[in-house]
């Protein structure tokens, strides 16, 4: 089978020579070895094996995200505006909001050597802060997709892989306005406003979703946010009140027309996965192995596995600091789990990626026994 067909037929629920292996992120974001930006871990001599690696020898998911242009005539500026600096090696972004005579502000910093944004002041602190977002109107947020640069990903990758459109859903734009602990006190204590939040972001997010999904149908889609409503954060009764009517519209808008929605979650699984099946998604990721979550691949696999695809559930941290021995017996054991008994699908992958500038020798080592062990592996 080509690396396209395999990934396919896995999501159809349909028999593959052997499980896919996707290194996530590696491979799934498209990068540029050779861009000398300083911001670009990725131009580090030590990434360029594994990059190499991913290429030519995972079944690629390209994770992508269609052109987006905003509404004409509306004027964005009038309360969004941006700035930027570097001081000590580092990039801050402030961002302000100018609405009902008062001005939000965030704060954003990004390291050199790691691939991740900090987020040091969060744009909204009270529930007033709230109450004044939601007063920016909603054609402000609206950008129109175009899909034609989905297209051309998916022809640049022929046979070695797939695209997967990405988006956030409700819950992941209205959580992260806040910091985390401001996030959970008003979810708790300001229901009717934080269901506002989540109505507007449903108002602006489903149009677009189902706009692209009929464009570019019959592909796979990976729906975040919905971890910001598991434990500890929040009980699981408010994950069913938070997400799954919000989140399920998402997933109905994609399937609708023949695309698979997977839905991806980090943390602690087990109270939410009845909730996570009740909306009917064609995936889940990445079913993080305890400590980090609470439930085991082979119990999801056995109770969810012929419903979903399943896809994980290498820790990334086993990937960086185990030795390969014994990261050898955790990925056999992973194989085994996730392909046990009767299943739609599994697709071996880890639950993040290494966002350092410098990629060991046992990092490489550990990638290299993933894509061995899925090659060779029989059930």
């Amino acid at each position: 089978m080509t690396r396209r067909d395999r990934l396919m037929a896995t999501l159809r629920g349909e028999p593959v020579d052997r499980p896919p292996v996707s290194f996530y992120e590696i491979g799934g974001w498209k990068v540029d070895p050779n861009d000398p930006d300083p911001f670009n871990i990725y131009n580090h001599p030590s990434w360029r094996p594994l990059l190499e690696l991913a290429e030519s020898e995972t079944d690629i998911i390209r994770m992508c995200a269609p052109a987006y242009s905003p509404l004409p005539g509306v004027q964005i500026e009038e309360f969004f505006k941006t700035e930027t600096w570097i001081r000590d090696g580092s990039l801050y972004t402030r961002t302000s909001v100018c609405v009902g005579g008062r001005t939000l502000t965030s704060l954003t910093r990004r390291d050199p050597d790691v691939h991740t944004v900090w987020t040091i002041e969060h744009l909204l602190k009270t529930p007033e802060d709230a109450e004044l977002y939601l007063q920016i109107p909603d054609e402000v947020f609206v950008r129109e997709p175009d899909v034609s640069n989905l297209f051309e990903v998916e022809n640049e990758l022929g046979d070695r892989g797939i695209v997967m459109i990405d988006t956030a859903d409700p819950i992941c734009l209205a959580a992260s306005l806040f910091s985390l602990a401001d996030y959970t006190v008003i979810a708790f204590t300001e229901k009717r406003l934080f269901h506002q939040l989540l109505e507007k972001f449903a108002r602006i997010i489903l149009p677009r979703v189902e706009k692209v999904a009929s464009e570019f149908p019959g592909r796979l889609w990976r729906i975040c946010g919905p971890e910001y409503a598991t434990e500890p954060y929040l009980p699981p009764e408010l994950f069913r009140e938070y997400v799954v009517p919000y989140t399920g519209l998402l997933v109905q808008a994609i399937q609708k027309h023949g695309g698979f929605a997977r839905i991806h979650c980090h943390g602690r699984l087990k109270n939410v996965l009845p909730y996570i099946a009740e909306m009917g998604p064609a995936g889940l990721d990445p079913i993080e192995p305890p400590p980090q979550g609470d439930v085991e691949l082979l119990e999801v696999r056995r109770q969810y596995g012929k419903e979903m695809v399943l896809f994980g559930n290498i820790e990334v941290s086993d990937i960086e600091t185990m030795p390969p021995a014994e990261f050898e017996k955790l990925v056999a054991k992973t194989l085994r789990d996730g392909t046990e008994g009767e299943g739609r699908g599994f697709v071996l992958m880890p639950t993040a990626a290494p966002y350092g500038r410098v990629v060991s020798e046992t990092t490489l080592a550990n990638y290299r026994t993933m894509v061995r062990l899925a090659k060779n592996f029989s059930r």
